[in-house]
């Protein structure tokens, strides 16, 4: 009888008084596609057997409501990692004290202009911002050479842009201040706009306006150009200004965040996101994306990225005009 008192103190001690084990999870905020991003975190977590807690964007705010929301969470964070489909936004929080640095091992064989020289963020699979043209409605002798051509009196009310609020067509245009310079670059905007520059919601508009034939040309992403491709669009992709200032490389971003309620489980998803396991499974995705290290094996369709006339652009000069250039397209571009 006393055996059985003391069994069935010891299983109230244990049931009652102890809580009970939690499974290892990582919360992560990412603001690429789920349909690219949840098959990379469900191989994360059959790999590891850490349970992943997702936060996703939409295709409206992209990116832009994930980091207004990571700023908002500062002082009692809620994620642990950022996996951001661009990279001037990332540089943001990185300046508002959001995230912590980290040195992946993973990152070894990353060229060192897609890494932040303090460790609060690595770039990995980038995409590249380009122009989607339908093959039924545009000639092939009149694809333009470069951006600045579609200013012309031809591409009048022809050509769509994505919300330069939002996304990666956000830090194109950010992009453009650094390189141009301010002036240069607004006064091409406003050239635009004159032009009867048609703006849509998102990149993903913007290539399905081009695919119905509604227009002949859009600004998108390899990504979203990719997709519709691949499902036999009559499409095709132009990588502007090979002659001039080149197409914006943009790579994705993973990045810890300071006093995340997991962090060694959150330097565990960074490692892993930064593997060239990762860069390949991504470049035979539909995303398309290029791989930064040399030797990933890549589909006939994914030209490495040195392959690409990239704009010689620094990414903290991208995020350092961010702010003006945002201030600029909210006056001129919202209604």
């Amino acid at each position: 009888m006393r055996i059985r008192i003391v069994s069935i103190a010891l299983l109230v001690a244990l049931f009652v008084g102890c809580p009970p084990s939690q499974k290892p999870r990582v919360v992560v905020y990412t603001s690429l596609d789920q349909i690219f991003s949840e098959d990379i975190l469900e191989g994360f977590e059959q790999k590891t057997g850490i349970e992943v807690k997702v936060v996703y964007d939409t295709e409206a705010s992209k990116t832009t409501g994930l980091v207004n929301r990571l700023i908002a969470e500062k002082d009692s964070p809620r994620a642990d990692v950022f996996w951001n489909s661009e990279v001037g936004r990332t540089i943001v929080l990185k300046e508002k004290g959001v995230l912590a640095p980290y040195k992946s091992p993973m990152a070894q064989g990353i060229p060192e202009n897609f890494k932040d020289s303090e460790g609060y963020w690595t770039g990995f699979a980038a995409r590249a911002r380009i122009l989607i043209y339908n093959k039924e409605t545009l000639a092939p002798e009149e694809k333009p050479g470069s951006v600045l051509d579609l200013t012309a009196p031809r591409f009048k009310g022809k050509v769509t842009m994505a919300n330069p609020m939002f996304g990666t067509t956000s830090t194109h245009v950010a992009a453009w201040f650094a390189l141009l310079g301010p002036e240069k670059a607004k006064a091409f905007l406003l050239e635009l706009l004159a032009n009867d520059l048609v703006i849509v919601p998102g990149n993903s508009t913007s290539r399905d306006r081009v695919v119905a034939g509604d227009y002949p040309l859009g600004f998108t992403d390899t990504d979203d150009a990719s997709l519709a491709i691949g499902k036999g669009a009559p499409v095709g992709v132009i990588y502007p200004d090979k002659e001039g200032m080149g197409a914006l490389l943009i790579p994705n971003t993973a990045a810890l965040i300071a006093n995340g309620p997991n962090p060694e489980n959150g330097q565990k998803l960074i490692d892993y996101l930064l593997s060239p396991e990762v860069e390949e499974k991504l470049a035979f995705s539909g995303s398309a994306q290029m791989p930064l290290r040399a030797g990933v094996p890549t589909p006939d369709n994914v030209p490495a990225y040195k392959e690409v006339k990239a704009m010689d652009v620094d990414f903290n000069d991208i995020a350092a005009n961010m702010e003006e250039a945002m201030k600029f397209c909210h006056e001129n571009f919202v209604r």
